[in-house]
């Protein structure tokens, strides 16, 4: 990648391009004078695009409960599997996103991944329509919304080369803190949109089982249009930097190392219960407590869980130990999913999402402080980025996981149960690898 070391050799009134291939935001007098400003418009840009991301990855939660209410016949099974799909295919594209700014550029590769997303969406609309849909239409659909989830890791992977070594820790965490916002406002405007007439612009709407009309269709349509507004937003003001070309064979450097594997088993407990319950939530309301109006509610978590991220970043540093924070917060989460199974016990709709809400906000805390953790334990820079972005992509999985285990053990046990068992003995484990690798007196990591 080139740098400018010496500012002066910029022309008296440099063009933009020149400014990029002479891009240099560790000298102070570059940052200010040109730099800055152009950094601070990628990161909008970006940002908004990952909101963007989030809320398509995530759309079709918002909609699986209603399939069955509106004429579609899909088993349980099925229904979580369809919920499962686009984490599926979203982490597995995660592996191969982190390349694409080294290949394409920042901008171009931001161009080209939103651009993909109208695609799904549009067919999905079109598909919700028509009750005879088959399901594995659904399934190719459903999992092609999943390369939504892939864009966090190209995002992240372009965003940083734009800030000085100083700033890149806050213009990462607004990039994928903001970012991971998406989850609720899918949440929030889903209810609204499910219910609102707009059959001049997206078509007719279906009859539920109470007799009103509810337009699935809307909720796919609708983001049609901001993805467009955002295309026009990234040609006009992002940039392709010359960025370096990574050798994707250099991510295995990483793989003999045990912390890296570690470091993804603690980090999918947080990020990946944080998107695998924003996915099937819904669905499980729907299945425990059909009787509650749930969907003007739904965004609590996601909302929590985004919100307290950066909040667990900071706590580490305050603390000066991410790996405490980790081990306080998984601690919680563990008592919280007894309580939670305990309230679907009960039929105690109260005692279920009051502690459901405290689950997100444990991840929301394990993801800040975890990330941290990663820079102290892989001296290395170009390891820590390494580490960074494999472990964002395994720890998607859960948006996989969660609700496919969701949907066996209703499948199996006619409970959900089981499922809990599992998720709990996931996360007592991850409280004895924090503590013995990481937390303890004698572990030799201080991180």
């Amino acid at each position: 990648m080139s740098t400018a070391k010496d500012f002066s050799i910029l022309s008296e009134n440099p063009s933009r391009r020149e400014i990029l291939q002479n891009w240099n935001p560790e000298n102070a007098d570059f940052w200010q004078q040109y730099g800055k400003k152009i950094a601070n418009q990628n990161l909008a840009v970006s940002t908004w695009a990952l909101v963007l991301s989030f809320v398509v990855w995530t759309l079709w939660a918002t909609i699986a409960a209603k399939l069955n209410t509106v004429g579609f016949h899909f088993s349980d099974e099925q229904i979580f599997t369809l919920a499962a799909l686009p984490g599926l295919v979203g982490a597995t594209g995660r592996l191969f996103y982190t390349y694409l700014p080294g290949i394409l550029g920042g901008k171009t590769s931001t161009f080209i991944t939103t651009a993909l997303l109208l695609l799904p969406i549009i067919g999905l609309g079109h598909a919700l329509q028509d009750t005879s849909t088959s399901y594995d239409t659904f399934v190719l659909l459903v999992a092609f919304i999943g390369i939504a989830g892939a864009n966090f890791s190209a995002s992240m992977a372009n965003i940083g080369f734009f800030f000085p070594k100083a700033n890149k820790g806050l213009a990462l965490g607004i990039n994928a803190g903001v970012g991971n916002l998406g989850v609720s406002l899918i949440y929030l405007t889903a209810p609204l949109l499910l219910g609102w007439n707009l059959s001049a612009l997206f078509g007719d709407g279906l009859v539920n089982s109470n007799g009103s009309m509810v337009y699935l269709q809307n909720v796919c349509y609708f983001w049609a249009i901001p993805t467009v507004i955002t295309l026009a937003l990234i040609w006009l003001f992002m940039d392709n930097l010359p960025l370096p070309k990574q050798n994707p064979k250099s991510i295995l450097s990483i793989f003999g190392n045990k912390h890296t594997w570690l470091m993804c088993w603690i980090y999918t407990c947080g990020f990946g219960s944080f998107i695998g319950f924003s996915a099937a939530l819904g669905l499980l309301v729907a299945k425990e407590f059909p009787e509650v109006s749930f969907s003007m509610a739904a965004f609590l978590g996601p909302f929590i869980g985004a919100g307290v991220r950066p909040i667990g970043g900071w706590l580490a540093d305050k603390m000066n130990s991410g790996s405490r924070v980790t081990l306080l917060s998984l601690f919680v989460m563990l008592a919280a999913s007894l309580v939670t199974l305990m309230g679907i016990q009960a039929h105690n709709f109260v005692m279920f999402f009051a502690s459901f809400l405290l689950l997100f906000l444990t991840t929301g805390f394990i993801n800040g402080a975890s990330f941290r953790m990663i820079p102290y334990i892989f001296n290395n820079p170009f390891h820590a980025s390494l580490v960074t972005g494999f472990t964002a992509a395994i720890a998607a999985y859960g948006a996989f996981l969660i609700p496919k285990i969701f949907g066996w053990a209703y499948a199996s046990y006619q409970s959900v149960a089981p499922a809990f068992y599992i998720l709990i003995a996931f996360t007592a484990i991850t409280i004895l690898i924090t503590w013995y690798f990481y937390d303890r007196k004698n572990s030799g990591q201080h991180c």
